[in-house]
């Protein structure tokens, strides 16, 4: 009783559990249930433990009752869920009396044989309204969620409308006025999305709910100054298909969204991802393995075939142009090998199969699979290492962003000749990223790289002919300002998904040597360039090699503390939490800034520092208001001390923004400027680090002590004090208390009134 509800996630009503907010809320209520089960067992009880066991009933009945009125007003407020909603909390309420009567000190009776009291002598009964309770709960908690479903919805089919205006306007003043609109409703579906992702349980969703939303926050800038180029010169066929482009792969996102949160299966859902080494290398081990338990488990003609399907495979590898003769040397003799061990484990298979009294894997065929498995992981490494140095190389190449810089150049100039010319060098370089990331998905180790892979090919693969279609509309209207701005647009759009396979890479790396890749939760975070149009005139510059050796030690600092953060952030249960994830984001920017003062990574210039700082600044401000609200549930004494680091925060925070949008004019006062934006990005971080084991211990604390049942006023000031109702509450139209999964959730937090004696 106690594993199968959370365990398996299905309830006998067939019902299955999708989210984390529905998962932990029934959690309390398990616990309790499982305490009075296994009560059952002992049906002779002292008077403490039977008034305990009471208080407990009764607690789960009056927590029940709470939670159905709920319920019951979410079926008041949404008519197409009122039946299904009532017979829920009907069924629930039911089994809260049930459990509250067979826990009543009233009913019980004194044995015969010591006088001591007897409870439950109803076993089945209790076991029956304890499915019933757990049952109804779950139906209740799951049709809310569909309230959540339905904003989604909502928002996605208000942001369509207000797409459909802006791709007909004629005008500049009705663009402006439509596009307002559209900016706001994008806000909306931007934070429903992003509580729905984080609240999915399903890694394969949540990466492909990441990769659409990426796709649409990319795609707005990119739609602006699209649709303005497109108003400015109507005539112009290399502006129309680059809007056209944009429109389409936003439409394309918002439908992608609309099939994880709905679970629709269209065209797009239906194509498997595409079969990785890595996936077929631990099949195949796998299968291997498994002969030393079951010499019959599988015939040798499927461990051959199973084996040509994953060679096969690597001639993505070894077909590809960009593939050194060495390489390829040594991935076609690791192949080689991993065939004359499989060859040699056949054998050793079938005199075993043939020996009478083998009915277990034999000595030589233990060594012989323990040879095929080394020889297939032997494959694997060679394969993540010419991956891996494949993409860092390019990654150094085309971070000096010289096609993108002759492109603009060419189309100020009005040189359409060049920038055909530079058009094809781009569209080469597109070519060794689209295949660079394949090759990464080969060796990702988890399907939310995989699908992250895939969604840096597509990008690379869109973004490239969008640039060129900019350059040459620039190129055909050198004097256009809109025009140059739409082509500047793209191509930080192109900067960014670099700056994001440079995170992806780490991450394949941390999966590959048994780090904590696959833990962090988004891999788009440092994004030079974005919000920062105000920096524009700014001078670009390099530190040369004295500042570089200056800035070497404070670089270093940052690089500890980065390290620093992402070690206290593993020690979270919560990976989810908004606390950790941006304590994440902002030790990642912080790594990326330390790599700057060695000359390394993808912030080559002063002025990509200073954007990245800006971004950075603006993080560290979302974590201030994370913060503000964890403390709302701490007592006097411990939300003191938050406040004050927090305060400390946000002025850290004000400052080394202010310091990013400053402009300055001279080498000395730029230097002075990055020595400024480190130190204080330093000093965020040395506040971040002191922050988040102190409020990991009160998370800790908290969810363990949530023990007391309030009042329903006492509830709902708590929820009033928790619940962002700036953002959520006015997107909804309502406040949102009372209203969805998170409001049910407090209810059933104040179960958890009694241990196990």
């Amino acid at each position: 009783m106690a594993s199968s509800p959370c365990g398996n996630s299905n309830f006998d009503s067939g019902l299955e559990i999708k989210t984390r907010s529905v998962e932990q809320t029934l959690i309390p209520l398990v616990s309790q249930i499982t305490t009075l089960i296994n009560h059952k067992d002992k049906p002779k009880k002292s008077e403490r433990t039977l008034a305990a066991i009471h208080r407990v009933g009764q607690a789960v009945s009056v927590a029940v009752g709470r939670f159905v009125a709920v319920g019951e007003a979410i079926a008041t407020e949404n008519q197409e869920l009122k039946d299904e909603m009532g017979q829920a909390c009907f069924e629930a309420r039911r089994a809260g009396d049930a459990i509250a009567q067979l826990t009543d000190v009233g009913s019980a009776v004194p044995s015969q044989s010591d006088g001591r009291v007897t409870v439950f002598s109803d076993r089945t009964g209790m076991v029956k309204a304890a499915r019933l309770l757990l049952s109804s709960v779950t139906k209740v908690l799951v049709l809310a969620d569909r309230i959540v479903i339905k904003q989604i919805i909502t928002s996605r089919n208000k942001v369509l409308v207000t797409l459909d205006h802006l791709e007909r306007v004629s005008t500049f003043q009705e663009f402006v006025q439509i596009f307002s609109q559209f900016g706001n409703e994008m806000v909306e579906f931007a934070h429903l999305t992003g509580d729905r992702q984080n609240d999915l349980k399903d890694e394969k969703k949540k990466a492909r709910m990441a990769a659409a939303r990426a796709v649409l926050e990319k795609c707005t800038m990119m739609l602006l100054t699209a649709s303005k180029t497109c108003l400015r010169h109507p005539d112009c066929e290399s502006a129309r298909i680059n809007k056209d482009a944009v429109f389409h792969r936003m439409r394309c996102a918002l439908e992608q969204v609309i099939e994880i949160v709905t679970e629709a299966r269209s065209c797009g859902e239906n194509k498997i991802l595409p079969a990785s080494i890595y996936n077929g290398i631990k099949d195949f081990k796998s299968s291997v393995e498994c002969l030393r338990e079951n010499l019959y488990s599988l015939s040798p003609q499927g461990m051959g075939s199973q084996l040509e399907a994953l060679v096969e495979r690597t001639e993505d590898f070894t077909d590809s142009a960009y593939t050194s003769h060495e390489q390829r040397q040594a991935i076609l003799g690791l192949c080689q090998l991993a065939r004359q061990d499989t060859q040699q484990l056949v054998h050793a298979w079938v005199e075993a199969q043939q020996s009478v009294h083998a009915k277990e894997a034999t000595e030589d065929m233990e060594v012989a699979i323990l040879k095929t498995c080394q020889s297939v992981s032997d494959l694997r490494r060679e394969l993540h290492k010419v991956a891996v140095v494949r993409a860092s190389d390019l990654l150094k190449v085309h971070g000096e962003q010289l096609p993108l810089r002759a492109l603009k150049a060419a189309g100020a100039e009005g040189n359409l000749e060049a920038v055909a010319e530079y058009s094809h060098t781009l569209t080469e370089q597109k070519e060794q990223l689209v295949e660079t990331c394949r090759l990464l998905c080969h060796v990702s180790g988890t399907e939310p790289l995989e699908i992250t892979c895939i969604h840096a090919e597509e990008t690379f693969h869109v973004i490239g002919p969008q640039i060129i279609s900019a350059a040459q509309t620039l190129a055909l209207h050198p004097s256009s300002k809109i025009a140059k701005e739409n082509l500047e647009v793209f191509c930080e759009a192109w900067e960014s998904q670099l700056c994001d396979m440079a995170l992806l890479l780490r991450e394949i790396n941390d999966v590959f040597e048994g780090r904590r890749g696959d833990k962090r939760p988004y891999l788009s975070l440092p994004r030079p360039g974005k919000h920062s149009a105000n920096l524009k005139t700014a001078k670009a510059v390099k530190l040369d090699a004295e500042e570089q050796t200056s800035m070497a030690k404070l670089g270093l600092e940052l690089r500890l503390l980065s390290s620093d953060v992402d070690t206290e952030v593993e020690k979270w249960e919560e990976q989810e939490h908004d606390i950790v994830r941006q304590s994440q984001s902002l030790a990642s920017m912080a790594y990326n800034m330390h790599l700057f003062t060695r000359g390394e990574g993808l912030l080559k210039t002063t002025l990509d520092l200073f954007h990245q700082a800006e971004v950075l600044s603006e993080e560290g401000l979302q974590l201030c208001s994370s913060l503000r609200t964890f403390s709302t549930q701490l007592v006097d004494e411990e939300k003191s001390v938050v406040m004050t680091e927090m305060e400390k925060l946000v002025a850290l925070c004000q400052q080394l923004q202010m310091g990013a949008k400053t402009p300055v004019q001279g080498k000395t006062a730029t230097f002075q400027k990055v020595d400024s934006s480190i130190q204080t990005t330093r000093a965020i971080l040395t506040v971040v680090l002191s922050l988040l084991p102190f409020c990991n211990k009160l998370n800790r604390k908290y969810k363990s002590e949530r023990s007391s049942l309030g009042s329903p006023q006492d509830w709902r000031e708590r929820q009033d004090a928790s619940t962002p109702v700036k953002e959520e509450g006015a997107l909804n139209g309502k406040n949102s208390n009372g209203f969805g999964v998170k409001s049910l959730e407090q209810h059933m937090a104040g179960l958890n009134l009694l241990e196990s004696k």
